[in-house]
C-alpha cells in the first residue's frame, strides 16, 4: 500500500507472489494496474497529497508520506506566489475532473508541475483519467524500486 493506494492492486500483487526476479515483479505490477477499473485508480489517486501540499493525506502511511515529500521536493523551495498558483491549478483540476492532479513529480520543478497541470486542464475527462493512471503507474514503479532498495 505504500507503493500504490489501491487495495485491489495491493491484494492482487500479494496473491501473485513470489516473484523470481525484479523484472517479473515490475511487469506484474504494471499488468495488474492496467487491468484495474477507474474506481481502483481513483482510490490510488486519493492516497496522494495534492502537488505542493504541505501535509500528508489522512490515509497516507508514514513511509508513503516520506516518499511523497521527496518526490515533490521541487515544490518545497518554491516561492509563495508559485505555491498559490499550484493550489489554484489543483483546485481547478479537481473541480473539472473530480480527482486530484496526479503527476510523477520526481525530478520536476514546481514550475514544470504547474505547467503540466495547466496543460492537462485542456484534456477530456476520459483522456485525463488515463494520463493520471499512467502517472500513477510511474510513481508505483519508482516506489517499488525504493522498497526493494534498488533506486
Amino acid at each position: 500500500m505504500n507503493c500504490c493506494g489501491s487495495q485491489t492492486w495491493a491484494r492482487l500483487m500479494t496473491e501473485a507472489r513470489p516473484f523470481a526476479r525484479v523484472a517479473a515483479l515490475l511487469n506484474q505490477a504494471e499488468q495488474i494496474w492496467l487491468n484495474l477499473d477507474s474506481q481502483d485508480w481513483l482510490e490510488a489517486f486519493a492516497a496522494h497529497p495534492k502537488i505542493g501540499a504541505r501535509k500528508a493525506v489522512l490515509q497516507q502511511s508514514a513511509q508513503s508520506a516520506e516518499w511523497s515529500n521527496a518526490e515533490q521536493a521541487g515544490t518545497q523551495t518554491a516561492a509563495d506566489s508559485l505555491r498559490t498558483e499550484l493550489e489554484k491549478a489543483n483546485r481547478l483540476y479537481e473541480e473539472k475532473f473530480g480527482f486530484i492532479f496526479i503527476v510523477c513529480a520526481t525530478g520536476k520543478s514546481a514550475e514544470e508541475m504547474l505547467d503540466l497541470c495547466r496543460r492537462r486542464l485542456n484534456n477530456s475527462a476520459d483522456a485525463e483519467i488515463r494520463i493520471a493512471a499512467d502517472e500513477q503507474r510511474k510513481i508505483t514503479e519508482i516506489r517499488l524500486k525504493k522498497l526493494l532498495g534498488i533506486e
